[in-house]
């Protein structure tokens, strides 16, 4: 998406560009490959809560959990700073270690929980894992009110990749993880 409007090279500088990228990200058709889920099930919010406590425990509030069959596979934290590692986030943290105990077969038709919308790192490596189900908590949108983004969101990665169809939910405990954010 290319604002229109005068904005500075630094961002959405001003309130009107910031109200155009929303209306261009509501527009934004869906790929047929990942689709939106309903609202969320009392065990998303129930895993979900996992991945915000993992948060509370990492050097920036991101977590994540992986989940296959009702069981947790594996959870992560980032640990960017503490690892000096721009790629150690949350969810990156619990792919390593869900491979490390499970191997690859274990990520296929697993649901990744996480704190935050994935940035497209690591939603790139949500979809070359083949898992199943993405539920977040904080947009891409609400996290840049707070943070640095990478504008895209999960679903929009999501469309340039048809060979690893995945759902989405998002918005689980969104407020949760956002009070992480002082």
């Amino acid at each position: 998406m290319t604002c229109q409007c005068e904005c500075t090279p630094v961002g959405l500088a001003n309130r009107r560009c910031f109200i155009a990228g929303l209306a261009c990200t509501a527009i934004l058709p869906m790929a047929a490959n990942a689709q939106l889920a309903g609202p969320p099930t009392a065990e998303d919010v129930t895993f979900m809560r996992m991945a915000i406590e993992e948060a509370r425990l990492a050097d920036f509030p991101f977590g994540a959990v992986i989940v296959r069959d009702g069981a947790v596979m594996a959870r992560g934290r980032n640990l960017g700073r503490t690892n000096q590692d721009p790629t150690a986030h949350g969810e990156m943290d619990a792919i390593r270690k869900c491979l490390a105990a499970h191997g690859p077969a274990a990520l296929r038709g697993s649901t990744l929980y996480t704190s935050g919308e994935p940035c497209a790192m690591c939603m790139g490596a949500i979809l070359w894992c083949h898992v199943e189900r993405l539920v977040f908590a904080a947009s891409v949108m609400q996290l840049a009110t707070k943070i640095d983004q990478i504008m895209l969101s999960s679903a929009e990665v999501a469309a340039k990749a048809p060979f690893a169809p995945i759902s989405i939910t998002g918005g689980v405990l969104a407020d949760e993880a956002m009070a992480l954010f002082k």
